[in-house]
């Protein structure tokens, strides 16, 4: 007997090293064993430049959409740097791992090319670039060498051209033994959790189709012991890949271990392709992984948690901690001892990268918080935010903007803002000498965590910091201390002596942080009498407690209210910057009661409340404040307000045209793919890619649309844009009463779309192939970067920057072109 159970205990032991093997075989087995890697190549530092803004350049890309592009070769001068020296193309070679290093390969652009003796579909697979052209057919990079970014590219018998943007390389092409198949590298998995329904859980991998048709009717069967379950799958477009999600019957598991779950990819009863996952199971004690649908674009994301001790009950505190760049939320968890007075909670910001905690990642904080408070049913009291590195600027960020989630905060080891420490998308940058780059920088205001620090004076605030951080210097602490010294009341500063960025898990799970967070509680709104709060966008962050700013005079410039208000005497009285429409709760004063509100110093205003839920409207004009009406959806507010990046919320679906040339078709779903793949590198996403002939408002209800092409070549503009004062067309752009002529201009903008509650179009245009192409880089993917309402620039901006910007700027409160906030070139 004891000899047996020493046998089943190794038997025990080895089983996830065994399932990791096969898993592996499996992932490997669906390619075939023929892998090229590239070995030899030309490298260019040409000056190409991406961040986190809206304008960019990029001589090659230049060169390509310009048709002035020459194969290079050794020694080949590409162009001249500004001071006049040559920049010439130089022979790489890659060392033993494959990879291109040192001085050669830290070049802007590296070009490859393949000799293919037919005309098939391969497997790319680059790590450590930004992009890549496959004869000059845009695809997104993996600049973050994670390996599991594997795009279909079609090749043409002889010559194919490999263009990639990036340094320290590694590229490879690989031809699969099956047309369509599954990728199980990067799943996204639940865990099977003690005392938990465990009869529907969700899970997704990868479906790569190399096929030239999009793979609709597909199904997963997926088996874990004797459940089997049985899900309808999303469209895979073709020539591309797209992370599906499915159902898994977890009834079955084992309490305790490594589950090994088989899944059939079925289309119409045929099966494509079998792979095995391992399902983890973990008791109640455990940290562990919620999977979730999420709103923002219907994909499968996850949160971890840390349970409380002694077992998850309502009316506990609720920490929600941010991870830092390159730390999975899983990992972030598992760096925490569980606590006996509350439950730890930890979002992904979509990827261990992401968005830095803004745009997505932000969105993606607080529609975990909201589930986490949904599923744990917390004390609303004892809300906590906290994070390390990036999630340090993540706890800034979040703690700034949105004030009243919180009864404290407390960020380790962070950066306040992207403009002091860009990270690997580079700065914001701080100003431009031109007015339209002042305007475009605006609109990456919400960043900027310094001018939002008034906000903090409702929480407490504790900072951590290593005063030996070499990564993320304590001079950032030091400075949040100095300007919340000023003015903040309840401030907490630690800095570790001797201790570096991470200096182990006290560097997050710092005892006192959680001493000072049990000190703190939210108090009750009627007890919050006064107000400070600063915001640059109502689209991002409008409300503190029982205010909310609907509308600005000056859109994306900082609004700022400060209110105070006796419940007993029946007065609100204060001053407000940069406010149109400010809408007050009137609940705490009660029914039938008589209140003057007095702002600015302007006349004040008498009202007497008609209900125990009165809200009041108050509108600017020139001289004084006026009673409103609740504003209909038609205008700006919360519910949409802009930037050109809001489209991309609201589980947006992209349209491409069918019309035009074959050129522009052919950019127009190659754009779409593109986006589509940077979409799921950087937020683990997916996007529903559909013809313009497909579209229709009703069956995709309730959804933001990224429409692709103009009003000549996409059929479903006017649908969506039949009321746009913006018309693009092969001959030009107008924009109101203004407009500008040729085939070489492209666009950004945002539309609200009509009919709908608060729905938006995102365009992407270009008045020809070249102005098409000149909307082809997307880093408006990249967290923090600014994109106004509306863009108009030249392909010419690539290679001569804010010069060749035409128009940009922001629609007026009635999504007008109209005003000071919408800027021609200079």
């Amino acid at each position: 007997m004891q000899k047996n159970a020493i046998i089943n205990a190794a038997k025990m032991q080895l089983k996830p090293f065994l399932v990791l093997i096969f898993l592996s075989f499996c992932s490997y087995t669906s390619f075939a064993q023929d892998i090229y890697y590239f070995k030899t190549g030309l490298s260019v530092n040409a000056g190409a430049r991406y961040g986190r803004e809206a304008l960019y350049t990029d001589p090659v890309a230049y060169s390509l959409y310009t048709k002035t592009w020459v194969q290079p070769a050794d020694g080949m001068v590409f162009g001249k740097t500004g001071t006049g020296a040559e920049l010439k193309w130089t022979k790489i070679t890659a060392d033993t791992a494959n990879r291109f290093r040192g001085r050669g390969a830290a070049a802007n652009y590296v070009y490859f090319d393949y000799n293919s003796p037919n005309e098939t579909v391969a497997i790319l697979n680059i790590r450590g670039n930004s992009a890549v052209y496959v004869n000059e057919e845009p695809h997104a990079g993996d600049p973050y060498s994670s390996g599991w970014l594997n795009i279909p590219v079609k090749l043409k018998k002889g010559k194919n051209d490999v263009l990639v943007r990036g340094q320290n390389i590694q590229a490879s092409l690989t031809f699969p033994a099956k047309p369509i198949f599954m990728d199980v590298q990067d799943a996204t998995l639940p865990y099977i959790i003690e005392g938990k329904p465990a009869q529907n859980l969700k899970a997704a991998v990868v479906v790569i189709n190399t096929t030239a048709k999009p793979l609709t009717n597909l199904q997963m069967i997926s088996k874990l012991g004797a459940k089997e379950m049985k899900s309808n799958l999303q469209t895979v477009p073709a020539y591309s890949t797209r992370k599906v999600y499915f159902s898994i019957n977890g009834e079955a598991a084992i309490p305790k271990g490594i589950n090994i779950c088989s899944i059939a990819l079925v289309q119409n009863g045929k099966e494509l392709d079998l792979k095995m996952v391992n399902i983890e199971s973990v008791s109640a004690a455990d940290k562990y992984i919620n999977t979730f649908v999420s709103n923002i674009d219907g994909s499968l994301q996850y949160y971890a948690v840390a349970p409380k001790v002694g077992g998850q009950e309502p009316g506990a505190a609720l920490f929600l901690s941010v991870h830092g760049a390159g730390v999975e939320a899983i990992g972030q968890a598992k760096a925490y001892q569980s606590k006996d007075w509350g439950d730890l909670v930890t979002p992904t910001n979509r990827r261990p990268r992401g968005f830095n905690w803004e745009d997505w990642g932000r969105l993606d904080a607080l529609e975990v918080l909201d589930l986490a408070k949904k599923d744990l049913k917390p004390n609303p009291q004892h809300i906590y935010l906290t994070g390390h590195s990036m999630g340090g600027h993540g706890t800034w960020f979040l703690g700034a903007t949105y004030p009243d989630k919180w009864a404290a905060i407390a960020p380790c080891a962070g950066y306040p803002t992207l403009k002091g420490y860009g990270s690997a998308d580079g700065l914001i940058p701080d100003s431009s000498k031109f007015a339209i780059g002042q305007i475009l920088l605006r609109s990456s205001n919400q960043s900027d965590v310094p001018k939002l620090a008034y906000n903090y004076k409702q929480l407490g605030v504790y900072i951590l910091h290593g005063d030996a951080d070499e990564t993320v210097s304590v001079n950032y602490a030091r400075q949040m201390k100095q300007q919340l010294a000023s003015f903040q009341a309840d401030l907490s500063y630690y800095e570790y002596p001797g201790g570096s960025h991470w200096y182990g898990d006290h560097s997050v799970d710092w005892k006192p942080i959680f001493d000072f967070f049990k000190w703190h509680k939210l108090a009750p709104e009627k007890e919050i009498n006064t107000i400070d709060f600063t915001t640059a966008s109502p689209g991002i962050s409008a409300s503190n407690h029982w205010i909310s700013i609907h509308q600005q005079v000056s859109p994306l410039n900082y609004s700022r209210v400060k209110l105070t208000r006796n419940l007993n005497a029946g007065t609100l009285s204060g001053s407000v910057e940069n406010v149109q429409l400010l809408k007050i709760k009137l609940a705490d004063f009660g029914k039938d009661k008589a209140i003057t509100l007095t702002l600015d110093g302007l006349n004040p205003i008498k009202y007497t409340t008609k209900s125990d839920t009165d809200s009041l409207f108050i509108q600017k004009t020139v001289t004084e404040w006026t009673i409103v009406g609740a504003p209909g959806s038609k205008v700006k507010g919360p519910h949409r307000y802009g930037t050109f990046k809001e489209g991309f919320n609201k589980n947006m679906v992209y349209v491409y045209a069918t019309g035009g040339t074959k050129a522009e078709q052919e950019w127009s779903i190659n754009k779409a793919r593109f986006d589509a793949e940077t979409w799921y590198y950087r937020g683990n996403g997916a996007i529903d890619i559909i013809s313009d002939k497909a579209y229709s408002k009703s069956k995709y209800a309730g959804r933001n649309v990224v429409l692709i092409g103009n009003s000549s070549t996409n059929a479903a503009w006017k649908t969506l844009l039949g009321d746009c004062p913006i018309k693009v067309t092969a001959a030009g752009i107008t924009a109101g009463n203004k407009k500008w002529t040729g085939g070489d201009l492209g666009t950004y903008f945002i539309w609200p779309i009509a009919g709908t509650e608060s729905n938006t179009v995102s365009v992407i245009s270009g008045s020809g192939i070249n102005g098409m192409n000149a909307v082809n880089a997307n880093q408006y993917f990249a967290g923090g970067s600014g994109f106004p309402d509306i863009m108009i620039y030249r392909l010419k901006m690539l290679v001569d920057g804010a010069n060749e910007v035409e128009y940009a700027g922001f629609y007026d409160n009635e999504w007008n072109l109209s005003g000071k906030d919408l800027i021609s070139k200079e």
